[in-house]
């Protein structure tokens, strides 16, 4: 299995500590999606808004709609995500 350092939630500091902050506030916690992407809090940001734009903004889908395909996706290609 690969390997991708991670920069633990106790020791981030600035841009990474308001990821985490943030994170802490939406799911009580840090999931691994989330952490795996410690070493680049931009990137973190980025994909944290991307997520948000998809399942929470505007659309023709339900919420409930989005969720669904979300699952059959992550299914189909056996991620349990």
């Amino acid at each position: 299995m690969p390997w991708i350092a991670q920069v633990p939630v106790a020791e981030a500091t600035g841009t990474l500590k308001d990821e985490f902050d943030a994170a802490m506030a939406r799911a009580g916690r840090v999931w691994h999606i989330v952490h795996v992407m410690s070493q680049n809090p931009l990137v973190m940001r980025h994909h944290t808004g991307l997520y948000k734009a998809i399942m929470h903004g505007p659309s023709p889908l339900s919420r409930r709609q989005r969720e669904m395909v979300a699952i059959v996706v992550s299914q189909t290609i056996g991620c349990h995500y």
